[in-house]
């Protein structure tokens, strides 16, 4: 009986756990509006892979289809994600297709600040702030 109690106290603590704290998880290929901005037709495939890197996809049927995917779950939010499908026609890019995670300022903003950092701007901001202080007092 004793035994029994202290599985199930275990038990119950250890289910609790994971309503603390749960990481962002990012999968895939990592890229963003910057890299996919770059990316204009006619570029060769070694163009691409130098901007890109690596395609998560590569059918060996169909080597003129490259997919570049990623996913992230922000804590517990719901899972996203991207494709981007490259299509090459004699080797050169042909045409692009799918989505990238648009870059969201304010969420990029938060995130920072979460983990203590701050933000381009914010930093100079804070720096122009604190030499006038200084120069005042």
């Amino acid at each position: 009986m004793l035994l029994r109690l202290i599985a199930l106290i275990a038990l119950i603590s250890l289910s609790g756990c994971g309503a603390l704290y749960k990481l962002d998880v990012q999968q895939g290929n990592l890229f963003d509006k910057d890299q996919v901005d770059m990316l204009k037709p006619g570029m060769s495939k070694r163009q691409v892979l130098v901007i890109m890197g690596s395609p998560s996809i590569i059918t060996p049927f169909d080597q003129d289809r490259w997919d570049y995917v990623s996913s992230i779950r922000r804590g517990r939010g719901k899972m996203e994600s991207k494709d981007l499908v490259l299509y090459f026609e004699n080797e050169a890019l042909a045409r692009i297709e799918g989505d990238y995670f648009p870059e969201d300022p304010q969420q990029m903003i938060k995130d920072a600040r979460k983990f203590k950092r701050q933000y381009p701007d914010e930093k100079r901001e804070d720096d122009e702030k604190k030499r006038r202080e200084q120069r005042q007092g």
